[in-house]
């Protein structure tokens, strides 16, 4: 039931929030933390989640002038990734 919950945001461009919001093809850090939700579970470091995905290979994230960006499609790759080697 909460993939059809999450495919349902996704597929409609809505980042997760109160209010959500309308959801960009590049993504800020800070967008891509709410994204994947990593905000919302135990992590300590959020950042450093997604800087440990990125060095394991498991997610891509795109260098424009000095900053990273997500693209959305990397994002929903890797959800699909992950759903793929850890089904529950």
């Amino acid at each position: 039931m909460a993939d059809k919950t999450i495919t349902h945001w996704h597929t409609n461009g809505i980042l997760p929030g109160d209010p959500p919001q309308p959801c960009p093809e590049f993504l800020t850090q800070e967008e891509a933390i709410r994204y994947l939700r990593l905000d919302e579970v135990s992590t300590e470091d959020p950042a450093g989640t997604l800087r440990y995905y990125r060095k394991k290979g498991l997610l891509r994230a795109t260098q424009v002038g000095r900053s990273l960006r997500y693209r959305r499609v990397e994002l929903e790759r890797f959800l699909e990734k992950i759903t793929e080697t850890n089904p529950r």
